[in-house]
C-alpha cells in the first residue's frame, strides 16, 4: 500500500511477504549502512524481528533507492512497537522521517505505540506525542529512552 508525501514521494508500507528481494536487500543495507557502520555499533541488526508476519516495513525511496525507513511491531501485551526509523544521510533534514511516523501514527499502528529512543532523540518523539516511560539504558552503546505513545 503507498500513500504520497507531502512532496510527493510516496510512503511504501508492505509485510515482508509482499517485498521483492532487491527491495528487501536496499531496506536493510540502509539500515546496516547508518546503524551498524556510521554510528559504530556492532550488534545484530539483523534481529528475526524482519520475519514476524504482522512486521511492516514503511520507506520513502528517492530514484529506486529507499531514503527514509522505519519498522512496525506488534507488541506481545497489545499494541504496537516503532522501531528502526532511518534516514539515508543524502536526505536529511528534509523532513522525511516526520513522514513516515505520522504515516504509521495514522495507518499502521494500534495503541498504545511504544519506541525505545535514542537519547538525543526522545524531544523528537515528543512531537508526535510519545512521552518517556522509564529511565535512560544503553542499548549497543548507545543511551536509549522507553517512550510511549497512547
Amino acid at each position: 500500500m503507498s500513500q504520497l508525501s507531502g512532496d510527493g514521494q510516496p510512503v511504501r508500507a508492505e509485510p515482508l511477504v509482499a517485498l521483492a528481494p532487491g527491495t528487501l536487500y536496499r531496506l536493510l543495507r540502509l539500515r546496516v549502512d547508518v546503524f551498524v557502520v556510521e554510528q559504530g555499533a556492532a550488534y545484530p541488526e539483523l534481529d528475526g524481528r524482519d520475519l514476524e508476519p504482522t512486521a511492516v516495513h514503511c520507506w520513502i525511496e528517492r530514484d529506486g533507492e529507499p531514503v527514509a525507513y522505519l519498522r512496525v511491531l506488534d507488541e506481545a501485551g497489545g499494541g504496537s512497537r516503532v522501531g528502526r526509523v532511518v534516514t539515508a544521510p543524502s536526505a536529511r533534514g528534509e523532513g522525511l522521517a516526520t513522514r513516515l511516523v505520522e504515516h504509521v501514527l495514522e495507518r499502521c499502528c494500534t495503541p498504545p505505540v511504544r519506541l525505545g529512543a535514542q537519547s538525543h532523540l526522545a524531544e523528537w518523539y515528543g512531537r508526535f506525542g510519545f512521552v518517556r516511560t522509564g529511565e535512560t539504558y544503553e542499548e549497543d552503546g548507545i543511551p536509549h529512552v522507553p517512550m510511549e505513545r497512547r
